[in-house]
């Protein structure tokens, strides 16, 4: 690195602290601190919510899978498209029908109070979890940068993303989103073109990757164990989407942000065609570092992209790319904050302690913003000694609950006659039974691909909430005679 990178990363850092102090001082309020007044117009967020998701997971995993594998991780992006489709018709209206803070107000209106918190609960659980290991990825090109350990430089992202996200809220989140996405794109295209010069061209790189397989997309194999086909692309890749963006409060935030459900729509499904580029981008990044000779094939292949920015790319390019992939991480991290310190201060301090000011939840959000901070630095350094790809890690940890949370949400609207007791008993059945599957192993379902986590745990959610329904019945139809025959 040399002073040049250095440069180009403070200037960055800069940048998105001024974009920060910016918006503070529109921070009136709850309702400005977390839903940016209810009138993001629908680009932004739209390029907010791919900002979000790609994160640094894609910038520095997705890489490494095409380095080493092929473009079949790709159809995953089919599947997610389908799912935003079937979140902009069927359930970002019942969102919009009443004014709501979080996702979870939707599930208290349905079944009531404990449902909201307990699915709140788990997303916040979830949430941090799989936000630790993006935090964790984040500090794998910084700490490989500037030879600092990774506890420090897992520190110094919490640090600067907690400065801009305290100050201004959603909306600073949002519009630094927008600079974030645009920079870590700027940088993928010049990674490739670097690396198109060091293989003599792209259609040489091309002719080289067609012919070792790398550029198969498609696998048509009728597979559980197998993670990336059609079918668990189309199937697993749409209901991951469809709860994600549709019962994931980081996601919903952005949507009930907007100026109206037609904006909603519009960004949710621009963001899913976005998304599909961007997988490809980053793909055909790693194919061009394959092409290049830069992976000798030892080692995490989520290091191979960090360690030829240092090393293949010129001066002030390195600092470019790398304040991109940071760019990307920090664009994750700063919306998990405010999204989990939403939750749990619209659906935990404000129902449970009555206080419902909306001037006095913005400094309790302020304070929830920065306990969350703490927390997703402490999960970060407990996923040093994994040796999974950390978007696979992520993913697969997300999946655990999302199942549940999606099919919570469909149980209320399938299941007419459901109940509290029913949609609880349904999330708690189905949460367990995927801990045991994804992290019990070795198990009956130990070869199960990760994407068929959230098409089970959604399939187990109905299956227990029906089961409890017709239980439930029962036991109101046998008191029900017995009180008959009472003389």
């Amino acid at each position: 690195m040399t002073p040049l990178d250095f440069a180009v990363m403070a200037a960055y850092f800069l940048v998105v602290v001024a974009i920060g102090a910016h918006f503070a001082r529109r921070q009136g309020d709850a309702v400005d601190y977390f839903l940016g007044h209810r009138s993001l117009p629908w680009w932004a967020v739209m390029l907010s919510i791919v900002a979000t998701e790609t994160s640094a997971l894609t910038v520095i995993s997705v890489p490494g899978l095409g380095a080493r594998g092929d473009f079949t991780f790709l159809q995953l992006a089919f599947g997610y498209l389908v799912g935003r489709i079937g979140v902009a018709v069927w359930l970002l209206p019942g969102y919009f029908s009443s004014e709501q803070e979080t996702a979870y107000a939707r599930l208290e209106s349905r079944f009531g109070p404990q449902t909201r918190r307990a699915a709140s609960a788990i997303f916040m659980v979830i949430r941090a979890l799989g936000d630790s290991v993006r935090v964790f990825a984040t500090a794998i090109p910084l700490s490989v940068v500037t030879g600092w350990d990774v506890w420090v430089s897992v520190l110094i992202v919490c640090a600067v993303t907690l400065l801009y996200t305290w100050r201004g809220g959603l909306q600073a989140v949002v519009g630094v989103d927008v600079l974030q996405l645009g920079l870590y794109v700027i940088g993928g295209v010049a990674t490739i073109v670097v690396a198109a010069k060091l293989t003599g061209g792209l259609g040489d790189a091309f002719q080289a990757a067609d012919a070792a397989g790398k550029l198969r997309v498609f696998d048509w194999r009728l597979s559980l164990s197998a993670p990336y086909t059609v079918l668990s692309g189309l199937i697993g890749g749409a209901l991951l989407s469809a709860a994600s963006h549709g019962t994931d409060h980081l996601i919903v935030q952005r949507l009930l942000a907007t100026r109206s459900l037609r904006d909603a729509r519009r960004a949710l499904v621009g963001s899913g065609i976005l998304v599909i580029s961007q997988f490809a981008l980053f793909l055909f990044v790693g194919t061009m570092l394959w092409a290049a000779g830069t992976d000798a094939g030892t080692g995490s292949s989520d290091a191979l992209y960090p360690r030829f920015m240092v090393e293949g790319l010129p001066a002030g390019l390195s600092g470019l790319v790398i304040a991109g992939v940071l760019a990307a991480a920090m664009s994750t991290v700063s919306s998990s904050l405010n999204s989990l310190a939403s939750a749990a201060t619209h659906d935990f301090y404000a129902p449970l302690t009555g206080r419902r000011d909306p001037r006095h939840l913005l400094v309790v959000g302020r304070w929830a913003t920065v306990v969350w901070a703490i927390v997703l630095a402490t999960g970060a350094l407990s996923f040093r000694r994994s040796d999974t790809p950390v978007v696979e890690l992520a993913l697969a940890i997300a999946s655990i609950t999302y199942g549940a949370l999606l099919g919570t949400f469909v149980l209320g609207g399938v299941v007419r006659r459901a109940r509290q007791r029913d949609a609880m008993v349904a999330l708690a059945a189905a949460t367990v039974t995927m801990l045991v599957v994804v992290l019990g192993k070795p198990g009956p379902l130990s070869q199960l691909a990760w994407p068929w986590y959230v098409p089970l745990g959604f399939t187990l959610t109905l299956a227990f909430g029906w089961a409890s329904t017709l239980i439930g019945e029962s036991g109101d139809r046998r008191i029900a005679t017995s009180d008959r025959r009472e003389p």
